[in-house]
């Protein structure tokens, strides 16, 4: 879902999104007054219209292939399109494939492309999905989303240096034919297909500039629904409908105004005052001291989300390297009353890593119990004893968080639970987003919050990053051989049940080790305005603008 580095990540994310900047929409007068005027009333023609939203800050990356959470996956997602796409109930269907064929062996896809064509008018053709895959997996290119391509043949000894290029199972045979190959079946191919690192890049446009996706204008060229119309760094990005779109006729908006406001505050009162159309991640979120006053309109809503908040922990770190202390950290947390007193929106404890929107996840697997204080403290006490520690105060714990209200009330609520709870000693740090991003990526921290949101609805999305510690997505340093054992046996197993079962079991020794603390799983948190139709997040968290209609 999609690196809520996430995350989700959510930057993922998902409900409590991340920051920056100050806000400013794109476009004149003269254009709003003509695209409000237009007629909405056709079903198979696009209308017009024009959406005003915000995100929390400025995307680290515009690069499918670069990207790795959510803030800039709403963007890339909307501006390119893979050969599938997720519908509003997040099933893959027809994109730029208009059909595929699967082997018996359920290894080997042949998906027809249908005739379409990027912004600058180049046709759109299986080499350019054959390259951009193959560019990802380029060791040089450092793409840390790498590792979603996995399931194709060849693709991870290509990746980790042990391969080539030639290897990898992804061929153009045509322009309008791309072979794809696997290791083994993979039930959620299809959903893959629809990620952004899957998406195609024109090759002529890539190796013509490389900063060619820093920037709007002529370089930065699509195959999706909407271009790049503008982009004002820390301010504003304006999307503007891609006339040369092979289903432009059923995309309603005519430009996406996206403001980026550091303050969920702040986004609020302009939600209110009617200066954006939409709120709720990846478009910001609703801030906590909000919700009530939406729940009490009836204008709130509140949706499941197949995406989880927790905090990652250094285990290369002399304090959180030792297990004991992280499994005191993970049971000391009071997770229902931070749900009841500070988010407030209706998630659920997580107890396990894969959340339970997540199918054959849908119980608790019993790994621990919330606000066990008891199994806190004594897990404390072995732990000190490993390290030598004879006094609870001399074990210093810096919490850290990416600049937000909502990340800072919850980061105080479990600095207060262990405190409390334990008699530690815990510090808080905040870091605007991409710097956050930067400290975990090189493990300058001890314990960080992170969200993740799945990228295909499957319990693998949310355990993959941990298989290595040089899976680009880890963040922790953690790294279990029998898990990884576990997870590979996963993608090898065909009986649905057995490799359900696979997974729980990867799950129950990731979960004993704790290089995370699950907080709580995700639900989807929006308020709307009244004109604006067919607008919500899917349980992967994903927003498709190409539906959504201003009417007014």
């Amino acid at each position: 879902m999609n690196k809520n580095k996430k995350f989700l990540l959510l930057t993922v994310l998902a409900v409590f999104s991340l920051v920056l900047a100050a806000c400013g929409f794109g476009g004149d007068s003269s254009e709003k007054s003509k695209d409000d005027g237009k007629d909405s009333g056709s079903s198979e023609t696009a209308s017009g219209g024009e959406l005003n939203v915000v995100v929390a800050s400025e995307p680290p990356s515009l690069h499918p292939a670069l990207a790795t959470d959510t803030t800039s996956g709403v963007i890339l997602t909307n501006t390119f399109e893979g050969l599938t796409t997720l519908d509003a109930d997040a099933r893959p269907v027809a994109a730029a494939a208009e059909s595929w064929e699967v082997s018996e062996d359920l290894k080997t896809y042949t998906f027809k492309l249908r005739d379409a064509k990027w912004s600058n008018g180049d046709p759109v053709v299986a080499g350019d999905f054959e390259y951009a895959w193959k560019w990802a997996l380029n060791p040089d290119n450092l793409s840390e989303y790498a590792s979603i391509l996995y399931p194709i043949k060849g693709a991870t000894a290509y990746n980790n240096g042990e391969g080539s290029a030639d290897d990898v199972g992804v061929k153009a045979e045509d322009e309008k034919t791309l072979v794809v190959t696997l290791e083994n079946p993979t039930p959620y191919f299809l959903e893959l297909t629809a990620f952004k690192t899957y998406a195609p890049l024109n090759q002529k446009v890539v190796e013509g500039n490389d900063e060619w996706y820093t920037d709007a204008g002529e370089n930065f060229v699509t195959n999706g629904p909407f271009t790049l119309g503008e982009w004002r760094h820390n301010d504003t990005i304006v999307l503007k409908k891609n006339p040369e779109y092979w289903d432009a006729d059923k995309v309603a908006l005519d430009t996406v105004n996206i403001g980026m406001v550091e303050s969920e505050a702040t986004a609020v009162t302009m939600f209110k005052g009617g200066e954006i159309d939409y709120l709720g991640a990846p478009f910001q979120s609703v801030a906590l001291d909000a919700i009530d006053g939406f729940k009490a309109d009836k204008s709130l809503n509140i949706n499941d989300q197949a995406s989880v908040y927790w905090y990652k922990l250094n285990t290369k770190d002399k304090i959180t390297g030792n297990a004991n202390i992280r499994k005191a950290l993970a049971l000391a947390v009071d997770r229902q009353g931070l749900i009841d007193n500070v988010t407030k929106g209706e998630q659920k404890p997580a107890l396990g890593m894969v959340p339970t929107a997540v199918h054959g996840f849908e119980e608790d697997r019993g790994y621990y119990k919330d606000n066990d204080i008891e199994g806190a403290k004594a897990a404390l006490e072995a732990g000190m004893k490993e390290l030598g520690i004879t006094n609870p105060a001399d074990v210093k714990i810096n919490l850290s968080y990416n600049t937000s209200e909502a990340h800072a009330a919850i980061a105080q609520f479990v600095q207060e639970n262990w405190t409390k709870n334990l008699g530690i000693t815990v510090g808080l740090d905040n870091s605007e987003w991409q710097v956050y991003l930067e400290k975990l990526n090189q493990l300058d921290y001890q314990v960080g919050r992170m969200g993740w949101v799945g990228d295909y609805n499957d319990a693998y999305t949310f355990l993959e990053m941990y298989d290595t510690a040089a899976n680009g997505n880890n963040d922790t340093g953690w790294e279990n051989a029998e898990y990884k054992k576990l997870l590979d046996q996963s993608n090898t197993e065909a009986d649905p049940a057995k490799r359900l079962e696979l997974l729980k079991q990867a799950e129950a020794i990731a979960v004993s080790e704790f290089p995370v603390v699950p907080i709580y799983y995700y639900t989807n948190l929006s308020v709307v305005q009244d004109y604006v139709k067919d607008m919500k997040a899917d349980i992967l968290g994903n927003i498709s603008l190409k539906e959504v209609k201003v009417e007014k």
